[in-house]
């Protein structure tokens, strides 16, 4: 890769982002196509955050991911939101051209997509939800397009109330209640991305009947219970991948093989964990 001044500037706007492996696929994929462009981080509080927008617009950015905790506030500012967004509340994805930005959501495509390996038929399965934030909102829209019947929890009641009023979704008020009805899990939390994070649940329900999904691109508690419990499960890798797939089409209007973001990511990772 070759930068010049006629390079085009991407990136990733989070606080933090410096884990992210975004930029490792998207450069990937710009590679692939021979595209003369750069995917980086931009890591910028979220005090900071609509001055640096005015900046990204400034300096001729052409197109952004938006992670935490920026993707609410992305949304209030773009120009021109797209359906999917606006319904789910947040943007992960930036498009700059001259009439404006442009915002769409991504994460809901990147969800579908990742979970048909894991379930390819979601209409009328009944699902638990762990969560009620910013992900699992995008979870939510894409589940309801699908036709699931939908649990929803969170440690803070109220969240979860406001979520499933929105959706059309069940509260429960511990996810033990539904554990024998639901097929699928998915955690749409935090927790798992440190060992000492307490369980969501009572992992030892799990069965062989449940499908397990989780959020998190690591293998998490969560995730080694559904493996040793017989479960089919899967962690958040794929969307990740999918989701930016889905932003590097709408910035280039190109669609990246997924063999190529997917080596891209592994060879990182293989990698760091040589070294």
């Amino acid at each position: 890769m070759t930068i010049n001044g006629e390079s085009h500037v991407y990136g990733i706007v989070g606080y933090p982002v410096k884990h992210s492996l975004s930029p490792i696929f998207q450069n990937s994929a710009f590679e692939f196509f021979n595209l003369n462009a750069v995917y980086v981080p931009f890591e910028v509080k979220p005090e900071d955050f609509e001055t640096a927008l005015k900046g990204f617009k400034v300096i001729g950015v052409r197109g952004l991911n938006i992670t935490l905790p920026h993707k609410e506030r992305a949304l209030e500012l773009s120009d021109f939101p797209d359906e999917h967004a606006k319904a789910i509340g947040s943007a992960n994805t930036l498009k700059f051209t001259e009439e404006g930005v442009y915002a769409y959501n991504t994460d809901w495509i990147g969800f579908l997509k990742a979970l048909s390996q894991l379930m390819p038929e979601i209409r009328s399965r009944e699902v638990l939800l762990l969560g009620a934030g910013g992900s699992a909102r995008a979870v939510a829209y894409a589940l309801k397009k699908e036709g699931a019947r939908v649990y929803v929890w969170n440690r803070t009641l109220e969240r979860a109330e406001r979520l499933a009023e929105e959706f059309g979704f069940q509260v429960v008020q511990k996810p033990e209640e539904v554990l024998d009805r639901v097929q699928l899990i998915v955690n749409s939390t935090s927790s798992g991305l440190k060992e000492d994070d307490p369980p969501l649940f009572n992992y030892e329900l799990l069965n062989e009947r449940h499908s397990v999904f989780d959020l998190i691109y690591k293998d998490t508690p969560l995730l080694r219970s559904a493996r040793r419990k017989g479960c089919a499960y899967k962690d958040g890798l794929d969307m990740l991948l999918y989701q930016g797939m889905e932003s590097f089409r709408i910035w280039t209007g190109l669609e990246v093989p997924y063999e190529v973001v997917k080596c891209a990511v592994v060879r990182y990772i293989h990698g760091h964990i040589r070294s």
